[in-house]
C-alpha cells in the first residue's frame, strides 16, 4: 500500500498519527480483511484498539453484513455465555423466553470481541468450538446452530503469559491468533502525542463553539516525555479538562499543563514528569531544568547566527553558494568562508553539535561592529556535560542495553551510538 492509501484509510477511520509501528497495523488490518481468517488486536488499554475490526470489516464481504461489538469484560461470568450464545426458555431462572445471541445476531458478519481475555474458561470452550465448526449450542440445548462469523477479538493482556497461568486455553489464544495487530502505546509513538492534543482541542473548540486551547513550547515538550499510562483515552480526557477549566487560558503553559497529569501515575522512565529522585544528594529534577534552560540558550543562539549569516550574505562578505539560507547551515567551515571573503574583521565561528540535527555554531566577538550578536558562553560545555552524564546513567540502568537506554532518553540507537563515542563511553 501508499502511504497515500494509508493515510485516506487513517482520515476514514479519525485514526491521528504518523508512527510507522500504527502505519503497519493499518495496512495489515485491511490487507487481511478480505480474508475470513481470525485477528488478534494487542495493545495496551487505551490505545484505539477497536478502530482496526471496523476497518477489517468495512474493507472485507461482510462489510453489508451486521459488525457487532462484545466487551467481554462487561458481561457478568453468569450470563456471559447467555450473551454470546443464546439461550432457551426455561433453561435457567429468569430465561421466560428464547433469545439469540451474539454469534447468531451476528450471522453473516462480523463479530468483535473486546477484552477476550477476561472469558471464563467455560465460554472459552465454546468460543474455540465456533472457531473450528461454525456451530455452537444455546445454553439449555442440545441442537447445534451454525453461523458464518468472521471472529476479531482484542486484549490488553500478555496473552502468553495468561496461557502459562492457565486462565486462557492455549489452543483457543492460536485459533485467535491467526494473524496478530500490535499497536504501540503512546508513549512509544514520538510526537502523535502533539498531533492528538491539537486535533482532540480542536474538536472540543467545534463541538462547543470556543477558540481550541494550544500548548507554549516548553509545554509540547512535557506533553511529549509523560508516560501516558491511559494512551489516547487518557490524553483525549487531559484536553477535554484543559478546554473546559482553561477556557480564558487558550495559551497553555507547562506549568498548567502539569495539573492535570496525575502524579502518582508519573513513570520513573520519563525523566521530565517523575517526581525527585535523590542519589548521593544528587537532585535529577534540577538537572531536568537545567537542561531545559541550556536548550533554549542555545536554540536562540542558533536563531541569531542565522540573522548574522543572512547579513553576511547580504553585504557580500559570503558567497550565496557557501551557505544554505533555508535550513541555516554551512555548507562548508565558516572559519574557511571568511578567509575567502574581503578581509574585512568578522567573528569567528565554531561547529558544534547538535544531538539529531545540523551543525548550530558558537561566535566569538571579533567585530565590535556588530552589536546584536549574544555571544554564546560555556553553555555548550555544560549541555556536553549533563548530556554525557545522563548517557552514562540510562547505559549503567539498562546494563549497557544501548536500545532500551535510546528508549529512556527518548533518542535514536545511531544518536546514541555517536554520543557513545563522541563522549567516550565505549
Amino acid at each position: 500500500m501508499s502511504p497515500e492509501d494509508i493515510q485516506d484509510i487513517k482520515n476514514r477511520f479519525g485514526i491521528i498519527g504518523n508512527d510507522d509501528r500504527l502505519n503497519r497495523a493499518v495496512e495489515v488490518a485491511y490487507k487481511v480483511a478480505s480474508t475470513d481468517l481470525s485477528v488478534l488486536v494487542t495493545g495496551e488499554s487505551g490505545v484505539g484498539k477497536e478502530f482496526f475490526p471496523k476497518i477489517i470489516h468495512q474493507f472485507s464481504d461482510r462489510k453489508h453484513g451486521p459488525y457487532i461489538p462484545v466487551n467481554c469484560g462487561a458481561i457478568p461470568e453468569g450470563t456471559v455465555d447467555s450473551e454470546l450464545f443464546g439461550h432457551e426458555k426455561g433453561s435457567f431462572t429468569g430465561a421466560v423466553s428464547e433469545r439469540k445471541g451474539f454469534f447468531e445476531v451476528a450471522d453473516g458478519g462480523t463479530i468483535f470481541l473486546d477484552e477476550v481475555g477476561e472469558l471464563p474458561l467455560t465460554t472459552q470452550v465454546r468460543l474455540l468450538r465456533v472457531l473450528e465448526t461454525g456451530e455452537f449450542l444455546r445454553v439449555g440445548s442440545s441442537k447445534p446452530i451454525k453461523t458464518n462469523v468472521r471472529v476479531v477479538a482484542a486484549t490488553n493482556l500478555n496473552m502468553e503469559k495468561a496461557v502459562k497461568n492457565g486462565t486462557f486455553r492455549e489452543d483457543l489464544y492460536y485459533r485467535l491468533n491467526t494473524i496478530s495487530i500490535q499497536l504501540p502505546s503512546l508513549r512509544e509513538r514520538g510526537e502523535d502525542a502533539a498531533f492528538l492534543f491539537r486535533k482532540f482541542a480542536l474538536n472540543f473548540a467545534e463541538k462547543y463553539s470556543t477558540k481550541p486551547v494550544r500548548l507554549t513550547e516548553d509545554a509540547v515538550i512535557t506533553l511529549l516525555q509523560y508516560h501516558w499510562p491511559g494512551n489516547v483515552r487518557q490524553l483525549r480526557n487531559v484536553v477535554d479538562q484543559i478546554s473546559i477549566l482553561e477556557k480564558d487560558n487558550k495559551l497553555i503553559s507547562r506549568e498548567t499543563l502539569l495539573n492535570y497529569i496525575p502524579v502518582e501515575e508519573h513513570h520513573n522512565n520519563m525523566p521530565i514528569l517523575s517526581p525527585t529522585q535523590e542519589s548521593g544528594g544528587h537532585s535529577y529534577s534540577q538537572e531536568r531544568e537545567f537542561l531545559y534552560s541550556v536548550l533554549f540558550d542555545l536554540q536562540k543562539q542558533v536563531a541569531n547566527l542565522k540573522h548574522v549569516i543572512n547579513e553576511f550574505v547580504s553585504k557580500g562578505h559570503v558567497k550565496i553558494d557557501d551557505v544554505d539560507l533555508e535550513s541555516g547551515e554551512l555548507k562548508k567551515s565558516f572559519d574557511n568562508v571568511i578567509r575567502q571573503s574581503s578581509g574585512s574583521s568578522v567573528p569567528v565561528v565554531h561547529d558544534v553539535h547538535s544531538d539529531d540535527g545540523p551543525k548550530t555554531s558558537m561566535i566569538d566577538k571579533g567585530d565590535s561592529s556588530i552589536q546584536d550578536v549574544e555571544v554564546i558562553d560555556d553553555s555548550a560545555l555544560r549541555w556536553d556535560s549533563l548530556q554525557k552524564d545522563a548517557i552514562r546513567r540510562a547505559l549503567e540502568k539498562h546494563g549497557n542495553q544501548r536500545r532500551a537506554a535510546a528508549k529512556e532518553l527518548n533518542i535514536s540507537e545511531r544518536t546514541l551510538y555517536r554520543k557513545i563515542k563522541e563522549y567516550g563511553l565505549e
